[in-house]
């Protein structure tokens, strides 16, 4: 019984017409398209964006080049080179990553004792070449001086929900 019904099923060509019944059900429904520029769809509070680099709030930079980032780094993406101060302390002399490789998995930002390197919600940027990817200590700073305001908003709401 159930290998005539089959037959049947197929020689009415069932499955082609449900198929064109869902087809024909969301032709009509309204359209769900974000036109990008304009409208921008929302995205999580620990969205992983481009890298930052923080300064505390006298000026001076968080990194202490305890090298915790470089050595977690799964795609070997970040460089750092460091050298003692005249006061005893360490900083880094050389800072780069190297968007090109990092996957932005965020274990740089998890494992920073000092909460120096940080990943921004900021995802419009771009690169025309590929040097244009490796981000520099210079190019880090800036980006943690132009958008820490937001970076220290999303750092207190993640304190909130720890």
């Amino acid at each position: 019984m159930n290998t005539v019904t089959n037959y049947f099923k197929s020689l009415l060509l069932i499955e082609l017409f449900k198929g064109l019944a869902l087809t024909g059900k969301y032709i009509f429904a309204k359209k769900i398209t974000v036109q990008y520029p304009d409208e921008k769809t929302p995205y999580s509070p620990r969205f992983r964006g481009l890298h930052a680099l923080r300064r505390y709030p006298n000026g001076e930079e968080r990194c202490i080049a305890c090298k915790l980032c470089e050595a977690v780094c799964p795609a070997l993406a970040i460089t750092i080179e460091a050298e003692p101060r005249t006061d005893g302390s360490r900083r880094t002399t050389r800072y780069d990553i190297d968007l090109a490789k990092c996957i932005f998995c965020g274990f740089c930002e998890e494992s920073c004792p000092v909460d120096s390197i940080v990943e921004t919600r900021v995802y419009e940027y771009h690169a025309e070449q590929r040097g244009d990817l490796l981000m520099t200590k210079e190019k880090l700073l800036a980006v943690g001086d132009k958008f820490e305001q937001q970076i220290a908003a999303d750092r207190a709401m993640d304190a909130r929900f720890r």
